[in-house]
């Protein structure tokens, strides 16, 4: 990783690492699969980059906010964490989902944008459907494109989606947002946002 040159000082970067002008249709066809070299889908072009990036968010109590003056973006409504079946890599987002929209007394209906931590669109792709959003990715899901377009910079995607999440909501006027993702071993984490 780049950060700072031989005299200390920060080296500027100017082009995007996961972006590639060359990928062509054929080029992605020729990928191998990474899992399973027979019948598999999964490639280094339909799944997320590893790349660099940082990303922080400050969560406090409205009480101490409000003492410190600082402006309320967004209130977290509810928060789950689930699992299902390991071998089922990266479905965790859909019980997690499930969980944390139950906790708020709200269902995927009520809610108006959604941030899917995609790992590999082999993984993204059933979350969407069997949450019901297949029919309406263009207008709710990761409007910003999600981690296969953008990157994955390990350790920050869970602030990451959630800020992005609660721009969105500002942005276009959104009352609640979802951020969820999917962790290893069948695990999946999701949070439920209401903009203040």
């Amino acid at each position: 990783t780049l950060g700072h040159d031989s005299q200390g000082n920060l080296i500027k970067l100017t082009q995007d690492e996961v972006i590639r002008p060359e990928t062509t249709i054929e080029s992605l066809s020729a990928l191998r699969p990474v899992f399973d070299p027979v019948n598999g889908t999964v490639t280094a072009g339909s799944s997320s980059a590893l790349s660099d990036g940082a990303s922080a968010m400050l969560i406090m109590s409205e009480e101490k906010a409000n003492q410190l003056g600082l402006s309320i973006r967004a209130r977290i409504k509810s928060m789950a964490i689930a699992g299902c079946d390991p071998s089922i890599m990266g479905f965790g987002p859909v019980p997690a989902s499930q969980k944390a929209l139950q906790r708020a007394g709200l269902t995927m209906k009520d809610i108006d944008i959604i941030e899917l931590n995609e790992a590999f669109a082999a993984q993204s792709l059933p979350c969407v459907k069997e949450l019901g959003l297949l029919d309406m990715m263009d207008e709710k899901v990761n409007l910003n494109g999600g981690a296969i377009a953008l990157g994955h910079p390990l350790g920050c995607s869970g602030t990451r989606i959630s800020t992005t999440l609660i721009n969105l909501m500002e942005q276009q006027g959104a009352q609640f947002g979802l951020a969820t993702m999917c962790i290893g071993l069948g695990q999946g984490i999701a949070t439920v946002f209401e903009r203040v």
